[in-house]
C-alpha cells in the first residue's frame, strides 16, 4: 500500500540512493500558478474587507522604491546594461525622427551660412 509520502519518491526508497533529490512539493507549493493566484487574491480581498490590509502612503512607497533602487544600482554590470540599452533606444529614436522630418545636412548648412 503506497502512501502519499511514497508516491512522491520515484526511486522506490531513499535508503540506497547515492543522489539527494529535492523533496516533493506539497500543499500550496504543489498547486499550479493559477490556483495559487486565486487563493492569494482571496486572502488579499478578505484583508481589505476586514480592514487589516496594509496600504502604502506616498511617503512609504517612495522609501520602498528608493531602497529597491539602491539595491539594484549596486550591481554595476546590470546598470551598465540598462544604460547601454537606453542609449541605443535614444539613438534609434533620434534617427527615426530625423528621417520622418526629412532633414538633411544641406538644409542645416544653409541656415548657418546666413551669418
Amino acid at each position: 500500500m503506497a502512501t502519499s509520502k511514497d508516491s512522491g519518491n520515484k526511486s522506490g526508497g531513499s535508503a540506497g540512493n547515492a543522489q539527494k533529490s529535492a523533496p516533493a512539493k506539497r500543499g500550496f507549493a504543489a498547486m499550479d500558478e493559477n490556483q495559487q493566484r486565486e487563493i492569494a487574491s482571496k486572502g488579499g480581498q478578505a484583508a481589505h474587507q476586514k480592514g487589516t490590509a496594509h496600504e502604502f502612503d506616498s511617503e512609504e512607497a517612495r522609501r520602498a522604491g528608493q531602497k529597491g533602487g539602491e539595491a539594484v544600482s549596486r550591481d554595476r554590470e546590470h546598470m551598465a546594461d540598462i544604460g547601454r540599452k537606453g542609449g541605443e533606444s535614444r539613438q534609434s529614436a533620434a534617427r527615426s525622427s530625423k528621417e520622418a522630418a526629412g532633414t538633411s545636412k544641406g538644409s542645416r548648412q544653409g541656415s548657418k551660412s546666413d551669418t
